[in-house]
């Protein structure tokens, strides 16, 4: 990381200080607040990096970050997937297709150690793995950082162990290495309420912790109802081939226009069978049969499927790194 970050930075780290949603009452507000801040991004930051995880959020952060840069003559940067090992088949297959289709540069982000040695010793989601086999970093962080006593952890993404390995840590060594300065991100406001003090541009600054970078954050001011509507009415039509301009919202994965199929669409199949957040394979669970945009998202939980250990930690996770 550069001696004078973050010095060159001229952001404000207020932005967005005690607003919610609300505070952008349509979605022209939110989409011109979201090219704002993704501008802003892209000319402030040397070495910036997406978040992309396959889902909604992250899709429709790259979506702004792709529209801003061709309009503006900017570079999209670097995408980091964070492959924790128990992701949905569905959404590698959907984050290589679509890297394909838009040229992106995907760097994997994967926390090696663990992911070896449960190769190595055949395991399965929820098999014990000791402390002592991991690498002295991976110890430093489950014993001096998580302050964790017990001898093994569970092979699970969605517990407080797990969480931090698999998918902080192999963040914080990513940002490391490629010496990046600023991490654009799909986070909401609305998502968690671990995440709803966040402000546009928020900084990292320990390196006790992280390596020293910030948090560009476009679609705070989004909900998860703004999330669908803007996919249907401007994501899809704009990238997708012969879809209506006026947008259409199907019903299904069968309901698509002028022989459009699901591959064709820029949205996890996942969405379309009934999940509303794409966590782990082995404990994450679709609410209903209904595709996510048709649920009742305004009177029911987004993250309900999610295992919820780790959502009960999802402050002290934050405080570590986590997104």
């Amino acid at each position: 990381m550069q001696e004078s970050f973050p010095e060159y930075l001229d952001v404000d780290y207020t932005d967005g200080n005690e607003e919610t949603a609300a505070d952008y009452p349509t979605i022209e507000s939110k989409i011109e607040k979201a090219v704002a801040v993704t501008k802003r991004g892209l000319e402030e930051y040397e070495n910036p990096v997406v978040m992309w995880t396959g889902g909604k959020d992250s899709t429709l952060t790259l979506y702004f970050i792709e529209e801003v840069a061709r309009q503006h003559g900017l570079e999209t940067p670097p995408t980091v997937f964070i492959d924790h090992f128990q992701h949905f088949d569905e959404i590698h297959d959907f984050v290589d297709r679509w890297a394909d289709a838009w040229d992106l540069d995907v760097i994997y982000a994967q926390n090696d150690d663990i992911g070896e040695y449960v190769d190595e010793h055949d395991l399965e989601p929820g098999d014990e793995i000791p402390v002592g086999d991991l690498s002295e970093h991976n110890q430093h962080h489950v014993r001096d950082l998580l302050e964790y006593e017990e001898d093994t952890f569970p092979f699970l993404l969605d517990t407080y162990v797990g969480n931090h390995l698999l998918k902080t840590v192999a963040l914080n060594d990513t940002l490391e290495s490629y010496d990046v300065d600023g991490v654009i991100s799909g986070v909401r406001w609305d998502e968690q309420e671990a995440r709803a003090e966040e402000t546009f541009f928020s900084s990292r600054h320990d390196p006790d912790i992280y390596p020293p970078h910030d948090r560009i954050q476009p679609i705070l001011q989004f909900d998860e109802r703004a999330v669908w509507e803007t996919f249907w009415d401007f994501v899809v039509p704009d990238t997708v081939s012969g879809y209506p301009d006026e947008g259409y919202v199907p019903t299904g994965a069968d309901d698509l226009p002028n022989g459009v199929t699901v591959d064709d669409v820029p949205v996890s199949p996942k969405y379309f069978a009934g999940f509303r957040s794409l966590g782990s394979e082995v404990s994450t669970e679709k609410t209903t049969e209904e595709p996510a945009w048709l649920q009742d998202v305004e009177n029911t939980t987004e993250r309900a499927g999610r295992a919820q250990d780790k959502e009960d930690l999802m402050e002290r996770l934050r405080d570590l790194g986590y997104m």
